[in-house]
């Protein structure tokens, strides 16, 4: 009787400990992709950072950012994440001021999705402006 309660008590610890480690690494592969998504967003954002205002003003709406252009060293991270821009003008700023908004999709090991989004502002005359006027000059 003993022997048969020990083996009850080993086989539900091994099997408890078997759901916490599902749900660690569960837990695992969302902070992983969650770090990877900010990556991709803060990569954009940096291009984004780089072009004139005339190539902001020209951004209209809302359009998927095809990754593979933009990352081009893992091919699993561009299958993986779906980025939106979205750039519109700001109510009272039109012509001279753009919001910014980017989104990153991804699905996790269990199917579920999830995103996460940045925001900026763009202005004509900016800090923008002063990379390609002054500091290239």
């Amino acid at each position: 009787m003993e022997v048969v309660m020990a083996t009850f008590v080993l086989a539900f610890a091994i099997a408890t400990s078997i759901i916490v480690m599902q749900s660690g690494f569960k837990s695992l592969d969302v902070a992983r992709s969650t770090t990877l998504a900010s990556q991709v967003l803060q990569s954009e954002m940096e291009r984004l950072r780089l072009m004139s205002w005339s190539e902001i003003d020209a951004l209209t709406g809302s359009a998927a950012v095809d990754l593979s252009t933009v990352i081009t060293t893992d091919p699993t991270i561009t299958s993986k994440f779906t980025l939106t821009r979205t750039v519109a003008d700001v109510s009272g700023k039109v012509g001279e001021m753009k919001e910014i908004i980017l989104s990153v999709t991804f699905s996790t090991v269990d199917g579920r999705t999830l995103d996460r989004s940045f925001r900026t502002y763009y202005t004509n005359n900016g800090l923008y402006d002063y990379f390609y006027t002054v500091a290239r000059s």
